[in-house]
């Protein structure tokens, strides 16, 4: 079980705070408006929340070079109040993981500190129409040009497009190549060429935009590209991917945290048949079904994150495994938690439909659960390989031939 140090006591307080003081009484103006929360991003920012990523050195409050727990806390407590907010903020974190993992030094002291001070605030353009989970299908090119690169194409379902400032785009620029295809650049939204174009009408998440991006003969310099040399670009974003997921999975989690607290409330306070409703077993067995699920999430995403900002080698199962199972959790605790309310659940006058809307997009973005389930299985088999002291307990071809 994660023991929280004092600092990571701390800076879970300090999201609280800002959660409960500003993100919950805003999240359903927001949600309905479906407008990006300027008031709440200025309130996070000046929390110093956009820093806790970020290494010290580079302008944040991190202690060392990833900070993955104290993340995915602060996500865990807004999403608590409003699931939107959580991914408005980690999306920041998804943009900014490239820089930290390739940028070159230039590139970091570059743009890193004003990330953490929320003055930059940053989208990751991957996904495309015709390529989602298949990052490999990318399509977008980057062509050298003179002294720099000229960047054309689409991307679709950009978080944050529209409102960030800075974009980490990811871009086809060996089309002959299989293992240096795609490439990584840092284009500004000032840069010429660069417009956003269809901005999606969202089930869930409504407060933070989520836009197709477009690159029509985008120029950037070579000191664009991501750590300064092409090639790389698919292994920095396999590579963002897994200290990110633990920050959706934390996103998730805080949603079933918030759904469960809003259920268990209103069980105790609503009375049918003279009675109120959580003194029925079957409402206590709903809840304390919540409760263990929760719980558990919380306990592999932590496990997770210390792993990542312990330099563990097996960060991408455990990514795998905390995005896959508390996303799970997220959308089956907030469906029990709209079906505790009853008929009150299914209205919008009421929080809680909101927590299963938010929740559902985490099953889906940043690898479907499908994907996960296949990481997790290849990471199985990979170890598996290894334990040669089992084959004397599994039939060989021969004795399965013999038997047959």
């Amino acid at each position: 079980m994660t023991r929280l140090s004092e600092e990571n006591r701390t800076w879970q307080a300090i999201a609280r705070e800002v959660a409960e003081k500003v993100v919950r009484p805003l999240a359903k103006k927001y949600d309905d408006a479906q407008e990006y929360p300027w008031e709440i991003q200025e309130a996070m920012a000046e929390a110093g929340l956009f820093g806790v990523w970020i290494p010290e050195h580079y302008g944040g409050s991190g202690k060392g070079e990833r900070n993955v727990l104290n993340l995915c806390l602060v996500i865990e407590e807004l999403s608590r109040a409003c699931g939107g907010v959580g991914v408005l903020f980690a999306v920041n974190a998804l943009g900014s993981f490239p820089i930290l993992v390739a940028g070159t030094e230039e590139q970091k002291q570059e743009y890193l500190p004003k990330i953490a001070k929320g003055e930059t605030l940053i989208a990751f353009c991957l996904s495309e129409k015709n390529a989602g989970s298949d990052a490999q299908g990318l399509r977008v090119r980057a062509i050298a040009d003179g002294d720099g690169w000229s960047i054309h194409g689409e991307k679709k379902w950009t978080t944050n497009g529209g409102a960030a400032n800075l974009y980490t785009v990811f871009a086809v620029t060996d089309p002959e190549s299989r293992s240096r295809r795609i490439s990584a650049f840092l284009v500004e939204k000032d840069d010429p060429g660069f417009s956003v174009g269809k901005v999606e009408d969202k089930m869930g998440i409504r407060c933070v935009p989520v836009v197709e991006t477009v690159f029509d003969g985008v120029k950037v310099g070579r000191d664009r590209l991501l750590g300064g040399r092409p090639g790389s670009g698919f292994k920095h974003a396999m590579g963002t991917l897994d200290l990110a997921r633990p920050g959706v999975a934390a996103q998730a989690m805080g949603l079933a945290q918030g759904a469960m607290e809003l259920a268990t409330r209103y069980a105790m306070q609503r009375e049918q048949f003279g009675q109120p409703v959580s003194s029925f077993q079957m409402v206590q067995k709903m809840l304390a079904d919540m409760a263990q699920k929760t719980e558990a999430a919380r306990q592999l995403i932590y496990a997770a994150a210390e792993a990542i900002d312990h330099g563990d080698s097996s960060v991408n199962k455990l990514a795998a495994l905390s995005k896959c199972f508390a996303t799970d959790v997220a959308m089956q605790v907030t469906t029990d938690a709209v079906q505790i309310f009853g008929g009150y659940g299914f209205m919008r006058d009421y929080p809680i439909e909101k927590y299963m809307r938010d929740a559902k997009i985490t099953q889906i973005y940043e690898g479907t659960n499908q994907i996960q389930r296949m990481v997790i299985a290849r990471n199985l088999m990979k170890e598996a390989a290894q334990l040669h002291f089992l084959d004397e307990y599994i039939p060989t071809e021969e004795q399965r031939a013999f038997e047959g």
